[in-house]
């Protein structure tokens, strides 16, 4: 599966994208997943900025009760348990190998960098990471190519079916 080319970002989204982020976005090539309202919730990044620095992460999360979620996670120590199911399940250490390999490939659609030749996000192919990372990649790609991603989605508190950016902190 092959999730971009993106349509191009818009200045609305870049907008949304900033009040999100409380920054500027940097280096957005398309909207890569949306909460059920539209507001971004998943930006693609190109693997190079503007300033020439290199950045792997093509699917960075902005949806602020998504970010919220994923670092209620991470602080609860989900990555352990999910680190073990990666470990001990063959299917699932398969599984997540095979979105390093995807991730790779859609990111490679905006360029080559050889500085992240290789590498893509969240921990993935060996270990889980950077569960923001992993949710970003499961929202963009869809369900059942990141199974780590879809697992932290199912265990957060957010939901992408329920539209949360009109409540205080959600931004949007």
């Amino acid at each position: 599966m092959t999730t971009p080319p993106f349509r191009p970002v818009s200045e609305t989204d870049l907008s949304v994208l900033r009040a999100q982020l409380g920054r500027p976005a940097r280096g957005v090539v398309g909207i890569a997943a949306r909460c059920v309202c539209g507001n971004p919730t998943v930006a693609a990044t190109a693997p190079r900025l503007e300033d020439g620095t290199p950045f792997p992460t093509l699917y960075y999360l902005t949806h602020p009760a998504a970010t919220a979620a994923m670092s209620g996670l991470e602080a609860a120590q989900v990555m352990r348990t999910l680190s073990d199911e990666l470990s001990d399940d063959p299917g699932v250490t398969e599984a997540y190998r095979r979105a390093h390999e995807a991730y790779l490939r859609d990111r490679a659609q905006f360029g080559e960098v050889d500085q992240i030749a290789g590498i893509s996000a969240g921990g993935m192919p060996t270990r889980v990471k950077c569960l923001h990372a992993l949710a970003a990649h499961a929202l963009a790609a869809g369900p059942g190519v990141n199974p780590i991603g879809d697992r932290a989605l199912a265990l957060s508190t957010w939901s992408p079916e329920r539209c949360v950016c009109a409540e205080p902190g959600a931004s949007g």
